[in-house]
């Protein structure tokens, strides 16, 4: 072994072990292992951002922002209530909802896709009486193989059609992967809609509905004895905070303020409605010399004894009063945190969420646990599910800013239906350009992009937000490092030992193998890393055994998509964790047969349609 190949193994199997760690995000652990074969020699300096240029990481790029145009324009929303089925049986609907979700992830970012699902999802679970996570798994996975159905279903098949480019004379083009894709799908979606559902374990997790605010909001009373009159509020939060507690609002003379400024100072008589812990309630009143308040019932024979009748009865508010004020109503609404949201990493006491937003954050609930205690700061995890408090469009706001979605029913909101026609015949468009040849596929969804922007379909602010940068990162680095696995001859040399100790010199035993080991690495890994470490390798391969490298690079598509044995595999999977209520080792009741029924399908279709 060459120290070239030596050096570019130790990099490889340091970068997997730490995408398998997932201590560091993948982008970083990508831009290392650029940076690293860049130091080493393995990759030349005036070659290491090339592939920030790549036609893959433009594609990804422009499909993410028109597949954004499709969301905000609300077409997906009308689509989807117009496909999806009224009133029908747990079979049925759920095959309505999971061939949805592949179709949408064909053209769309698969991510987009379920987080427009998964709200009507829940709702369709509470209706045929099933389980949330036996609706919103399938649904996952079904986007999952909707992906591998065309070029921009998802990265993984751009990376590939990359690699395919360097080989032959041009990429795969926009629907070269649909024969072995459909296919795939569609047994996957009947296998989950028949049978597999059936399979997901059935985690009842606490919702809104089951939310007791009388539990957890607690109506305390200042009196002219407390430590706290005429203190500001900003104070009191400090030591609340300690006893992990906060101030939702502050009633005086029969107004509400539900999120009073820091300088709001107290006063004698004022109502604070605190959120606590029951357990912590009795420490929280004796260490601030606070009192409840008292019942209605108590309140009106106090009534009858005091002077001041008209002072008490302006600084007393009921339960009933105390939900609502009159700049508008307050809401409880559930959030799922996106695999690509900001909050990830941060907590609610870094974000001030109630003075930057007027939110609260009541409970947290992470696989399928709510947790009351300490929530403001509990570092947030992508799949958490939040459960906030605060004027409906603050909250809509919010989740906008940080990327989460929303699991509450949504209303079909079609801003303009110029938008909505122009968003649908431009993504059409790319589409066609690509597919029957008419530009390369970077250069036609590139196109679709600039038509976005000059219409104005979304706001252009919105437009680079649209993309999702840790993955144009990802890419980019991880190409000119797949690309030193061949320049050094690293490749070739694990093909060798491929073949020798495992496969032999049968084509098709080696085909699975490919296939197998790519769809357990995308188990664990970035399934875009995953097909750009696996292609290389899948080339060696064919070339060593004299035959078309096509299906080689086809099952290595195949297998980055079918990622459904855990959570972290795939976004979807992630971020179905929350909602879903699932925990870790849920995934593989559904996922390993799931897997086994791709690789019984597969098998056979890429020896029909991609002949060695």
């Amino acid at each position: 072994m060459e120290l070239a190949q030596l050096l570019i193994f130790a990099v490889l199997a340091i970068t997997v072990v730490l995408f398998l760690s997932g201590r560091w995000r993948h982008d970083m652990i990508a831009l290392a292992s650029l940076l690293a074969c860049v130091l080493l020699g393995l990759v030349p300096t005036d070659e290491a951002f090339n592939g920030f240029g790549h036609p893959a990481v433009i594609t990804v790029a422009c499909v993410l922002v028109l597949s954004q145009a499709l969301q905000a324009t609300g077409a997906v929303d009308v689509l989807a209530m117009k496909v999806l089925p009224k009133q029908a049986g747990p079979t049925l609907t759920i095959t309505a909802l999971t061939a949805l979700a592949a179709i949408l992830s064909a053209f769309m970012n698969n991510v987009g896709a379920l987080a427009l699902l998964m709200p009507i999802a829940i709702q369709v679970a509470a209706r045929i009486q099933v389980a949330p996570g036996q609706v919103l798994m399938p649904v996952a996975f079904g986007s999952i193989l909707g992906g591998m159905t065309t070029l921009i279903g998802t990265p993984s098949n751009l990376i590939v059609s990359g690699f395919r480019a360097e080989t032959a004379e041009r990429g795969f083009a926009m629907f070269d992967y649909s024969p072995v894709g459909v296919v795939v799908a569609l047994v996957g979606v009947i296998f989950v809609a028949l049978i597999g559902w059936r399979l997901v374990p059935v985690r009842n997790r606490a919702d809104v509905s089951s939310f007791e605010t009388g539990k957890y909001l607690t109506e305390i009373r200042i009196t002219k004895e407390s430590k706290l009159v005429d203190i500001p509020l900003r104070e009191l939060e400090k030591k609340l905070e300690e006893l992990d507690a906060q101030v939702v609002g502050i009633v005086r003379n029969n107004y509400r303020a539900p999120s009073p400024p820091g300088y709001y100072r107290l006063v004698d008589q004022d109502v604070l409605i605190i959120e606590a812990e029951p357990e912590s309630l009795g420490s929280l009143l004796s260490n601030l010399g606070l009192s409840l308040e008292e019942s209605p019932a108590n309140q009106k024979d106090a009534k009858k004894d005091d002077e001041n009748k008209k002072d008490t009865e302006a600084a007393t508010t009921s339960k009933e009063k105390t939900k609502s004020e009159d700049n508008g109503e307050l809401h409880l609404l559930e959030l799922a945190v996106l695999p690509n949201s900001d909050l990830i990493g941060r907590t609610a006491a870094t974000l001030n969420l109630r003075r930057r937003f007027n939110i609260h954050l009541l409970a947290l609930s992470r696989q399928g646990q709510r947790s009351y205690k300490r929530v403001r700061r509990t570092t947030l995890q992508a799949g958490d599910v939040l459960l906030l408090q605060g004027q409906e469009e603050a909250l809509t706001v919010f989740a906008a800013d940080f990327g989460c979605v929303p699991l509450a029913e949504r209303q079909i909101r079609v801003p303009e239906k110029r938008n909505t026609l122009f968003a649908s015949l431009i993504m059409l468009g790319a589409i066609c350009g690509a597919a029957f040849g008419l530009l390369p596929a970077a250069i036609s969804f590139a196109a679709g992009m600039l038509a976005i922007m000059a219409l104005k379909v979304m706001p252009l602010r919105k437009v680079y937000t649209a993309i999702d940068w840790p993955v144009i990162v990802l890419l980019a680095c991880l190409i000119p490092v797949a690309g030193a696995m061949a320049t050094t001859g690293a490749a070739d040399m694990l093909a060798r030992n491929m073949l020798y100790y495992l496969a032999g010199e049968n084509a098709i035993l080696a085909l699975a193998l490919i296939l197998v080991l790519t769809m357990t690495l995308s188990d664990f890994m970035n399934n875009a890393a995953t097909a750009a470490m696996m292609c290389p390798i899948a080339i060696s391969v064919a070339n060593q055994l004299d035959v078309q490298s096509d299906p080689f690079l086809m099952a290595v598509a195949i297998g980055a998509s079918c990622a459904f044995l855990t959570p972290i595999g795939h976004q979807n999977n992630t971020l179905i964790l929350g909602p879903g209520g699932f925990r870790f080792g849920d995934y593989w009741r559904l996922g390993l047969p799931m897997e086994l029924v791709v690789i019984a399908v597969a098998i056979p279709a890429l020896l029909l349609f991609w002949p060695l």
